[in-house]
């Protein structure tokens, strides 16, 4: 493709600092990306087919005819890769396709089974409780991302995990590395190092352990490791994007759910009177917010029609969860906060194979964070409602940097 051709392709994803944090894309956005299949131009100067309707991105995601894997070449990326060993790749089973990523998701499906996240419940429960007084003692004014939402599932995976929590300023500063696409890749690469490094000397020292302890990582050094399902490399790879995804997403949704329920302090009172309904409540938020914004690439290894679009092999494909959670051909009002709509058919976590696997934790801690929030501070507003809010317009995972709230 030319230069001129190139660059008459419009450029994904957008970047559009003064768009309202709760909105994916304006109307300006909508209409420039409207058609079922819209060929981009990525910042890499690649190009890539943009898929954005709900049928054709659950085809697209089920599809075995597309890879998840980055490191094969035409690849569409947001950002250039970093120099990388085979090493760094190793448990990322997220960027595996078949059978390498089927075996190692497998040795997680028990753990976080809806069951298994119910029996941690009290555990979420009690971290909210401590995060809450946090909040109340830091304020008010307070600023509820730095107090709650991000230490809350910090603590949670970090306890799961066996990971140390007094570490957290060390991992966040690096796992936000990782999610920006405007983060330079050397040190992309550093920052991936040292987490590796010291996730590797903690997954090290739980296998040398004689009396290991009953976290996710020390069972599996015991079931996997010692019986040698699992390299060590690989169970460092595992924590690394356990690590990453078990806090980033679920913090970002708490932080932008809060700031929808104060912009809407019925449906806030609401939440605190009838917490019953906070389980349908959520899915709406998963729907209607949709922090993935920039999509889930794939890489087409054989010549498949989607949406009418022929996406030959070699081509670039990227399902855009956002517009197809609000599609109106499967969702009313699509453009509406409705918490009393079945919102179940939504694919904020993706769909097929990959579809995440931490997603029954991420709503138990969701629901009973937003539920005690409202249930522990009633009065809870905003304290710079006319004010813009900072944004992580940059992060694959969209988020407010900070959420000023009084009470």
């Amino acid at each position: 493709m030319t230069p001129a051709a190139l660059t008459d392709l419009p450029l994904w994803p957008p970047t559009n600092l003064g768009r309202d944090p709760l909105v994916p894309l304006d109307a300006g956005e909508r209409d420039r990306f409207d058609a079922p299949v819209t060929k981009v131009r990525l910042p890499t100067d690649a190009t890539a087919w943009l898929v954005t309707r709900h049928a054709d991105v659950r085809q697209l995601l089920r599809h075995p005819g597309f890879s998840a894997d980055l490191t094969r070449p035409g690849f569409p990326l947001l950002r250039a890769l970093p120099p990388e060993s085979l090493s760094d790749r190793r448990g990322g089973f997220i960027r595996m396709d078949g059978i390498e990523h089927s075996r190692l998701r497998r040795m997680l499906t028990a753990e976080f089974m809806i069951k298994s996240i119910r029996r941690i419940e009290p555990l979420i429960r009690q971290t909210v409780e401590s995060t809450l007084d946090d909040l109340r003692d830091a304020g008010p004014p307070a600023d509820l991302v730095a107090t709650f939402a991000l230490p809350l599932p910090s603590m949670v995976i970090c306890h799961l995990l066996g990971v140390p929590y007094a570490d957290h300023d060390f991992f966040q500063l690096r796992s936000r590395t990782l999610l920006d696409r405007s983060a330079a890749p050397e040190l992309v690469r550093t920052h991936v190092g040292e987490l590796r490094d010291y996730l590797h000397g903690l997954v090290e020292a739980k296998c040398a352990a004689g009396d290991r302890g009953d976290d996710l990582l020390s069972r599996l050094a015991r079931d996997r490791v010692d019986t040698g399902e699992l390299a060590v490399d690989e169970l460092v790879g595992m924590a690394l994007l356990l690590l990453i995804a078990g806090h980033e997403t679920t913090a970002n949704m708490i932080g932008l759910s809060t700031l929808l329920l104060l912009r809407e302090p019925d449906r806030y009172a609401a939440l605190r009177d009838d917490p019953d309904q906070a389980e349908t409540l959520v899915e709406e938020l998963l729907r209607y917010l949709s922090i993935v914004r920039t999509g889930l690439p794939r890489l087409a290894l054989e010549d498949v029609e989607v949406g009418g679009q022929l996406i030959r092999a070699g081509e670039g494909a990227i399902a855009v969860l956002s517009t197809a959670n609000r599609d109106a051909a499967v969702f009313d009002g699509p453009d509406e906060f409705d918490p009393y709509r079945q919102a179940h058919q939504h694919v904020a976590f993706g769909f097929g194979v990959h579809q995440c696997i931490g997603q029954p934790l991420a709503r138990a801690e969701l629901r009973i964070a937003l539920v005690e929030l409202a249930r522990r501070f009633p009065g809870l507003r905003l304290a710079a409602p006319d004010g813009p809010l900072p944004t992580r317009d940059n992060s694959i995972v969209f988020g407010l940097d900070a959420l000023p709230v009084t009470w």
